[in-house]
């Protein structure tokens, strides 16, 4: 296996992806991705295509749309630096429900799945690693949106329903 240029050595270091990975692990990893520079208003990925890649946002930003380009059009969310973009449909190739465009120029680290997957039989605790780093980031989002949504109901209630 070659070994990864420093840019994404350092790139992968940082990320969420690589907790709890020692250095040689994180060599192994680094060699599954890729490190991408987008440009502003560049679509990474169409709302309801299917696709096999993670996104981690290692620069700049990049925005979650619905309905990208219509009078619909929609922003969902603003990821920054350390975020990740597309964990379920990774794991289980779903379509996706939203575009995903660079607000900004950004770098992105890319993984995809069939990448991943090849530390099955080699290196199971890398990837072990690697999922359990996916499931804290969707179990952080899940957990935010749970208490906006108290916070909502609160506000609502608090208001007698008007609002």
């Amino acid at each position: 296996m070659n070994k990864p240029a420093a840019s994404l050595l350092e790139a992968v270091r940082a990320s969420r992806l690589a907790e709890g990975l020692s250095d040689g692990e994180i060599n192994i990893l680094a060699g599954l991705l890729s490190l991408e520079s987008v440009e502003a208003k560049q679509v990474l990925a169409r709302e309801g295509s299917v696709d096999n890649r993670l996104y981690a946002v290692v620069e700049g930003s990049l925005v979650i749309v619905k309905h990208e380009g219509t009078p619909d059009e929609t922003r969902l969310a603003t990821l920054k630096p350390g975020d990740f973009a597309h964990e379920l449909g990774f794991l289980d190739g779903a379509p996706r429900h939203a575009s995903l465009l660079a607000e900004s120029a950004a770098r992105v680290l890319v993984l995809e799945r069939e990448k991943l997957e090849t530390l099955i039989d080699t290196h199971p605790w890398i990837l072990y690693r690697v999922m359990c780093a996916i499931v804290r980031t969707v179990h952080r989002v899940q957990t935010r949106l749970a208490m906006q949504a108290t916070e909502l109901t609160n506000y609502i209630v608090k208001q007698h329903g008007r609002y």
